[in-house]
């Protein structure tokens, strides 16, 4: 695998989760410091971002303003729930990403989210590859379902799961406060579509 020098993107798409902001910030802190890197460039609202060609250049931001990103919860970048086509039935998209990639020479993508975004991955890396373009594509993981293919623990899962833990335990307390029988219903989780 040749070295790379170029700019970078880092998106974030889905579900905005307790950790999504940590795992953005060591990707950006990280590709501010790589020599290989010259342009580090935050994708506003995920691949829409990269799309509109709205992007934030992340090298000119407080770095101090930058490391608050560790503890913030959602997603500072702003996220989406954008699903490309399938390029070999609708490219439009794909030859758009190409065009933005080229413009200011791309050549590392990160993309923080859970499954919809490792696809987006996948099939950018896959075009890339494709029309001879180098750049590496690379997803950080990022779900509370931790359903992700070849993850152990993702990134989110665990402090959704020690949210709902504790949750329970204070419904399971608040009910217990009364000598009379009663019911407690808690209803499950779901992610919106």
């Amino acid at each position: 695998m040749s070295q790379l020098k170029g700019a970078c993107i880092i998106g974030q798409s889905g579900g905005p989760s307790a950790v999504i902001n940590a795992s953005a910030y060591g990707a950006i802190k990280t590709a501010l410091e790589c020599d290989d890197i010259t342009q580090v460039l935050g994708a506003c609202h995920g691949i829409k971002g990269v799309l509109d060609d709205d992007l934030i250049d992340m090298g000119k931001e407080d770095p101090k303003e930058l490391a608050y990103m560790k503890y913030t919860p959602s997603s500072a970048l702003g996220s989406c729930r954008y699903k490309l086509a399938d390029p070999d039935v609708d490219d439009t998209d794909y030859k758009r990403i190409l065009e933005i990639f080229k413009k200011y020479n791309v050549r590392y993508f990160f993309y923080n989210g859970g499954n919809d975004s490792m696809d987006t991955c996948n099939k950018i890396s896959k075009f890339m590859l494709k029309n001879g373009y180098e750049c590496r594509v690379m997803g950080i993981p990022k779900t509370i379902d931790n359903d992700l293919y070849g993850t152990d623990h993702c990134p989110g899962f665990a402090s959704a799961a020690k949210y709902i833990a504790t949750s329970v335990m204070e419904v399971y307390r608040d009910s217990t406060v009364y000598d009379t029988g009663m019911i407690t219903v808690i209803p499950p989780c779901t992610t919106p579509a």
